[in-house]
């Protein structure tokens, strides 16, 4: 195929797919309502089943859920057949997704299935199939045609299976009124979660680190103390030890303009008085947000309810962080 060839067969994939998605929507009723009541109540976990291609899709949707505020996870039906069945216990919803509703592995499930009053809700192509009958719901994801050429590999088929399950997760989302930062606490190191727990005292420089000078100090010990401390700034302190300025890089430039020798001079002459500063319980995103309205780089982090500095927190730490 040429290029153009390629492209089209790619469009056409694309088509066949999304109207197969699309087609789910006029099916949407009281199945997929009660099925959104059977995960909300569900006080066990929810074990979603299938093998192959559906096998693939089963671990995604129990991902989503999972992540989303839904206990759940992925049971392969075969290995269920040898010994992980042990893993489902009663109080449990399950999910089984077969295209055909005839996969032998997931129909020899159901006896268990129903000794322990687990309720069934199937994903399937079949809605007249033996699955589907056993179905305490069914949700019909059946597609006119597959995307393959063939006919074969499972394609359009095992995406509206997935889209239909993420239709699921979402509502139900939405029923448990989880928020995003129930969905952060699923997922610590992803940046959502950096940006809600990650806070300015997991970042900053602390003790002998923070660049620190009293205010009667001479400006030339003071910028040893910003090169010797690497941050480009140095608070100031008064002599009861509460931060009353900073002196910057920007600072001294200014200085040597405006009184050109500023060696001798005092640090509380050159210094920005007023610094912004954040309490150490920040959130890191706020402490960067400050940075970016005022366009400065490090903040002092002080006491909560003083002014007395514990710390200092720079722009390319909470960059570093992922943030």
């Amino acid at each position: 195929m040429n290029r153009a060839e390629l492209l089209k067969r790619a469009a056409e994939v694309l088509d066949n797919e999304s109207n197969g998605i699309r087609a789910l929507i006029e099916r949407l009723d009281d199945n997929f309502v009660e099925a959104v009541k059977l995960l909300r109540d569900c006080r066990g976990r929810v074990v979603v089943t299938g093998v192959g291609k559906s096998g693939h899709i089963c671990a995604k949707i129990a991902a989503t859920l999972a992540s989303t505020g839904t206990p759940a996870f992925f049971l392969h039906a075969g290995e269920a057949l040898h010994g992980d069945l042990g893993m489902v216990q009663e109080g449990d919803v399950i999910i089984a997704v077969s295209n055909s509703g005839e996969t032998d592995e997931i129909l020899k499930l159901l006896p268990h299935f129903n000794a322990h009053q687990l309720r069934l809700i199937v994903i399937t192509g079949n809605p007249e199939s033996s699955l589907a009958r056993a179905g305490a719901v069914v949700l019909n994801v059946r597609v006119k045609e597959e995307a393959c050429p063939l006919g074969l590999a499972p394609t359009t088929s095992t995406t509206a299976a997935l889209a239909m399950g993420d239709a699921l997760a979402v509502v139900v989302l939405a029923e448990k009124g989880f928020q995003e930062a129930d969905f952060a606490m699923r997922h610590p190191g992803g940046i959502l979660g950096r940006r809600l727990f990650l806070r300015v005292a997991d970042l900053m420089y602390r003790n002998e680190q923070v660049p620190l000078v009293l205010e009667e100090t001479s400006i030339k010990e003071a910028l040893f103390e910003i090169t010797s401390k690497r941050l480009g700034v140095t608070g100031v302190a008064d002599a009861a030890g509460k931060l009353i300025g900073v002196i910057t890089d920007g600072d001294l430039r200014r200085g040597l303009e405006r009184r050109g020798q500023i060696l001798n001079l005092k640090a509380r002459e050159i210094m920005t008085r007023s610094p912004k500063t954040v309490p150490a319980d920040t959130l890191a995103t706020e402490a960067m947000a400050v940075m970016e309205r005022y366009s400065i780089t490090s903040l002092f982090v002080v006491e909560n309810g003083s002014k007395r500095p514990i710390g200092v927190i720079h722009l390319h730490d909470i960059v570093k962080a992922g943030l």
